[in-house]
């Protein structure tokens, strides 16, 4: 791999886009809304990493940007939306835990940028 392509992908280069909602479910239409937007978020890449929180790992500050207008073109009516961007190297702090068990956080997934 050439120098510039290893800076392209760097820790502090790469970022991670994490999406955290909190959407009413209290009518049919509500819960509609609320899964369409989490389905949005599925087709634009994003995995769910807890039940309103989802993720998506992104090669450079220009891809994840690309990633949050979408997000905010498909935002819902009603409820609360949170966006935010951490880079790789923050991102790898994460101390992850289940059931008391600490985890190791996923690896981003290799995804093939066009430009």
């Amino acid at each position: 791999m050439s120098q510039d392509n290893f800076s392209r992908l760097n820790q502090y280069r790469s970022m991670w886009v994490l999406v955290l909602f909190d959407l009413p479910t209290d009518t049919k239409k509500d819960r509609s809304a609320a899964s369409r937007f989490r389905k949005n978020l599925l087709d634009d890449g994003f995995s769910m990493f807890q039940f309103s929180i989802y993720l998506r790992f992104c090669a450079s500050r220009e891809n994840s940007t690309v990633h949050i207008k979408r997000t905010k073109r498909n935002l819902p009516k009603l409820g609360k939306v949170c966006i935010m961007q951490i880079t790789d190297k923050q991102f790898g702090m994460i101390e992850l835990f289940h059931s008391q068990k600490e985890m190791e956080p996923e690896q981003p997934s290799q995804q093939l940028e066009l430009f």
